[in-house]
């Protein structure tokens, strides 16, 4: 028997997105996560998508996820959503949804973030999907920071979950009440 210092099983992965495309997410109208995300992710806060109500991303893509202390932003994130659901609940709403506009606007800054640094050039870094051939190479992590992506969130909860759409389930039709048999 021979004896290991070191054993490596280096399989690969798919960061960020592989494991949610792995689940086969449908959302409104049967939009599949895998094809909203044909050309690379696209969130808000990297918490949530369009198209895709209450689906909250913990850690998601285009948030700053592994770049800071994962066990706070993994708190970060599961405390919005709780807050978020509880925001839900009080108003008398069913789902929660970024609008479009937010999720694009997220996306160009996550995007424009990114531009600042060498990142972008990097042929093989998987902060950009690289290591994975046929993933689209897009920035997959928010760079902007910890601080600052935490003061944008807090921001979205104070003005009232800002660049977010809430909806109400249709009340179920009643059922007429029998006629009355007899007398």
């Amino acid at each position: 028997m021979e004896a290991f210092d070191v054993l490596v099983l280096a399989t690969g992965f798919d960061a960020c997105t592989g494991p949610l495309l792995a689940m086969n997410i449908v959302g409104r109208d049967g939009l599949r996560l895998r094809d909203a995300w044909a050309d690379g992710p696209q969130t808000y806060l990297g918490l949530t998508a369009h198209g895709f109500p209450n689906l909250f991303m913990i850690t998601g893509p285009q948030s700053p996820s592994v770049l800071y202390n994962m066990p706070l932003a993994i708190e970060d994130h599961v405390d919005f959503t709780a807050d978020a659901i509880t925001y839900l609940r009080r108003h008398g709403y069913d789902t929660i949804e970024p609008t479009r506009q937010a999720q694009d606007d997220w996306v160009a800054h996550t995007n424009e973030n990114a531009q600042a640094t060498l990142l972008p050039t990097s042929t093989s870094s998987w902060y950009m999907g690289a290591n994975v051939p046929g993933k689209p190479r897009k920035v997959l992590v928010y760079l902007g920071g910890a601080p600052a992506y935490r003061k944008t969130c807090d921001e979205v909860i104070a003005a009232g979950y800002t660049g977010f759409t809430f909806q109400s389930a249709p009340e179920p039709e009643s059922e007429p009440e029998p006629a009355a048999v007899g007398s």
